[in-house]
């Protein structure tokens, strides 16, 4: 009879592998409305949906994500999109302006600031139902609105 000893390596690689590899949350759905729309994308590491508006007469590029998942919250199937727009410490995000990022997000009839680690957000969360010129529009509001709070807050820089 073998010792259960030497079973074990070959057990470590096999959870190893399972538990290394990335877990892609895309959704077949939001491919399909954003191909329908005609914007182009590429999924990243976390299976959310990256896309790239550039912004030629500003010499201009922002980024917008559409989440690769969903999430239920009191019956409804809800997916984000969101921008970043700055980075907390490198663009002297102080408690002032935070609070002044809160009263925005009140004034903002769909979406809102938030903070994920230390980059700003805009994001707006929506039913998943809506339609891929529904989504088209929701993408356009949240690249517009971080890309102009990225000029007002970090001037010039173009990192997000």
């Amino acid at each position: 009879m073998k010792p259960m000893l030497s079973r074990l390596p070959a057990i470590f690689l096999i959870c190893a592998a399972v538990f290394a590899a990335p877990v892609l949350a895309a959704d077949a759905t939001v491919d399909a409305r954003l191909k329908a729309s005609g914007i182009p994308f590429e999924v990243d590491g976390d299976g959310d949906y990256k896309v790239t508006y550039s912004y030629k007469e500003d010499n201009r590029t922002q980024l917008v994500f559409v989440s690769g998942r969903t999430e239920q919250v009191g019956g409804f199937e809800v997916r984000e999109v969101f921008s970043p727009a700055a980075r907390v410490a490198a663009d002297g995000i102080d408690g002032a302006k935070a609070l002044a990022l809160l009263a925005e997000s009140r004034t903002k009839k769909i979406g809102g600031w938030e903070l994920s680690g230390d980059v700003l957000y805009f994001v707006i969360k929506l039913p998943d139902t809506v339609d891929a010129a529904g989504l088209e529009a929701a993408m356009d509001i949240a690249a517009e609105t971080a890309d102009n709070k990225e000029l007002e807050l970090s001037g010039d820089k173009d990192d997000l």
